[in-house]
């Protein structure tokens, strides 16, 4: 060949060089171009899809939200209705509990102002019935004319007896003239609570040898003997009250022998103290309108006492009754309280559960997204470099 080819032969080459590397410089540019549009596109449709996953997780936790608030809504909504309803039931027992109480205690009290009422009227009668007794006993002539024969004697001692006992005692705690078996009848019969019982009060007394004793007009053997017969009926009476008025298994182991005159029953005592050991010893005590009052003054603080008792044993039970009420309460009360306190535990768990949710939320709205990865750099070999 000749020497001008291969110059023409390099020129061609050079050319081709060129145009291939043009070619490459080309296809570079629109392979950049694709790869942007395509970066581009996928891009964009991450972000499509993480606003579409953003929308549905948001309207998710809206649904959710509203689904939690609905419930604890709900849940509130019972708590107030059973509270209301329990407080209700409550306010109505507690008005029974407390109508009754404030029914006992009224009748309690009624009665105590009735009780009061009529031992102030009682004790004004004792009173005036004092004042007649001394003025009675305080003159001994008319007690001597009134008292002359045993008729009018013993009927005055059974109208002072019922006066005072009628004064004192209830109907309820006495009988007059009462029988006894033996066909015996006494003038009055107290009838008081065990253990005491039936206790037999005789009005008759003798008076006759009392007056003769004390009569200055007589001489002293007489009044001495008159003294000697007073003491003999004493003992003979005290003998006949015991054996016909204390009765075994019906009776107390005792009874009362009523001497209507103060001045009588002075004189038994002051200066005839073996006729009061006797009476003693015989289970018979002599008393006077002012002993037997004594004697019916404590029969009646007996028998209040023991209806008082009666009346306390009655309050007590309301108040167990009351007691028991209040322990049901109680145990239902406590019971409520549990069920109110694991209410807020569950109400406290989902409020829980619902912040873990809404930072859970919060955290994929904050993630970054990684930046699109650069394709691959074509690098471009010149001729004669390659290796």
């Amino acid at each position: 060949m000749s020497e001008a080819f291969y110059p023409a032969l390099g020129l061609i080459v050079i050319v081709a060089l060129i145009f291939l590397v043009v070619k490459l410089a080309v296809q570079l540019r629109a392979l950049r171009d694709l790869t942007a549009r395509q970066s581009e596109t996928s891009e964009q449709r991450h972000r499509a899809m993480l606003l579409d996953l953003h929308d549905g997780l948001t309207r998710q936790g809206d649904r959710l939200t509203g689904a939690l608030a609905d419930n604890a809504h709900r849940l509130q909504q019972q708590l107030l209705a059973a509270t209301e309803t329990l407080a209700r039931n409550l306010d109505t027992r507690l008005e029974q509990i407390s109508g009754k109480v404030n029914e006992r205690l009224e009748e309690g009290f009624k009665k105590t102002n009735e009780t009061f009422t009529s031992v102030m009227t009682r004790l004004a009668t004792i009173d005036e019935a004092q004042k007649k007794i001394e003025t009675l006993t305080g003159s001994v002539v008319g007690l001597q004319e009134l008292l002359g024969d045993k008729r009018s004697r013993g009927a005055f001692g059974e109208v002072q007896l019922e006066a005072l006992v009628r004064n004192i005692l209830p109907p309820t705690a006495f009988e007059m003239q009462a029988a006894l078996p033996g066909n015996v009848r006494v003038d009055c019969l107290l009838r008081l609570p065990e253990p005491t019982g039936a206790i037999a009060i005789d009005s008759k007394f003798p008076l006759e040898n009392y007056h003769r004793m004390l009569d200055s007009t007589l001489a002293e053997a007489e009044r001495a003997q008159a003294l000697r017969q007073f003491k003999a009926d004493i003992r003979k009476h005290v003998d006949d009250i015991g054996d016909k008025y204390i009765v075994p298994g019906v009776t107390s182991d005792g009874a009362v022998m009523f001497v209507p005159a103060e001045a009588v029953f002075a004189e038994i005592h002051a200066h005839h103290r073996d006729l009061v050991d006797y009476a003693f010893a015989r289970h018979v005590w002599i008393t006077s309108p002012t002993t037997l009052m004594a004697i019916l003054n404590t029969a009646r603080a007996v028998i209040k006492d023991v209806e008082t008792r009666r009346q306390i044993h009655i309050i007590k039970d309301e108040i167990a009754k009351l007691g028991k009420d209040f322990s049901r309460f109680d145990d239902r009360l406590h019971k409520l309280a549990d069920h109110i306190r694991q209410a807020h535990e569950d109400a406290q768990q989902v409020q829980i559960s619902g912040r873990k949710l809404t930072q859970r939320f919060e955290s994929i709205e904050r993630v970054e997204l990684d930046a699109p990865q650069q394709p691959p750099q074509l690098r471009v070999v010149e001729p004669g470099n390659e290796k």
